[in-house]
């Protein structure tokens, strides 16, 4: 399967280099580059990419709105945020805005494209930093989590076993093996257990996974 790419960063030279290294995975189709939030959003529409690799401060438009908003016009298209911002604001605001991943910009070319082939397949990835941050600011909602009548005392028995395999990092198709189902009857089931949670992210679900006991924190994404 060929993943098709769009690289949005406002340094040309940023965007110059991860196309020279994507490119040289046979898998990896840069189909194109945006210079600014609003750009990536336009280009989403028009390109139809697989994954959406953002930086988060750029002019214009910010990553995180144009997270929010490729997420919500263009379900099929997941974002991965890629930025060297370690902050709390931009880290919650980036996977409450429905990135599925958030990477820092050291990280190897060679983990980059595990990054974007797991994000391809519907796979949290999330840099150690940053899933650290996350962590401890979902802490701070259990209370409002636990009480919620939509909450996860909502979810079925066989939604909270999608919910777990789902926080451990499984695609759609994994979890549709694991648990004999059917890969639309998955689909359904995350949508509903996004719904019932209230979260827009698969990355957000897996975090309030770790808060009602289904893994441990450091099994997130291991699967």
């Amino acid at each position: 399967m060929v993943i098709r790419i769009l690289i949005t960063d406002d340094h040309q030279v940023v965007r110059q280099g991860l196309r020279m290294f994507l490119k040289l995975d046979p898998e990896m189709d840069i189909v194109g580059e945006a210079e600014n939030g609003a750009q990536a959003v336009e280009l989403a529409g028009t390109l139809a990419p697989d994954v959406v690799l953002i930086d988060l401060l750029m002019p214009v438009m910010g990553g995180i709105e144009a997270t929010r908003q490729i997420r919500a016009r263009y379900p099929e298209t997941e974002v991965v945020a890629m930025t060297s911002v370690l902050e709390e604001a931009a880290v919650m605001g980036a996977i409450r805005a429905g990135a599925i991943g958030y990477l820092l910009k050291t990280t190897a070319a060679d983990a980059l494209c595990r990054a974007i082939r797991a994000a391809a397949a519907g796979q949290v990835q999330i840099a150690p930093e940053a899933a650290a941050i996350l962590i401890n600011d979902v802490r701070k909602d259990v209370r409002k989590l636990d009480t919620s009548p939509s909450g996860v005392n909502a979810l079925t028995g066989r939604e909270t076993d999608v919910l777990r395999l789902l926080a451990r990092g499984q695609a759609n198709k994994e979890i549709a093996v694991s648990l004999h189902i059917g890969d639309k009857t998955v689909k359904t089931h995350v949508s509903n257990v996004l719904a019932k949670l209230g979260v827009q992210s698969r990355t957000q679900a897996a975090l309030h996974a770790v808060h009602i006991g289904l893994i441990s924190e450091a099994d997130v994404g291991r699967r």
